[in-house]
């Protein structure tokens, strides 16, 4: 991923939003530190569009019989 001053990305934002609709995002840095990166629209649309691990979660077709056994033994005794 190339890397560019934001003093520069402002001075050629044309060339800077061509290499990402070609594939090749960019990360704007001010003062040396990644702040953001340019990536086409359709990268953003996907990357956005990635659902929550609870959602996974939730749509997995899990059935009880699936689910292993609670185990309803007393717990240990320990000594703390």
């Amino acid at each position: 991923m190339k890397e560019v001053q934001l003093k520069d990305a402002k001075a050629n934002l044309s060339a800077v939003v061509d290499q990402a609709l070609a594939g090749k995002p960019s990360v704007i840095t001010r003062h040396g530190k990644p702040q953001a990166v340019i990536v086409s629209f359709a990268e953003w649309g996907r990357l956005s569009n990635v659902p929550s691990f609870g959602r996974l979660l939730m749509s997995a077709p899990a059935a009880a019989a699936h689910l292993p056994k609670r185990n309803t033994s007393k717990m240990r005794r320990t000594d703390l």
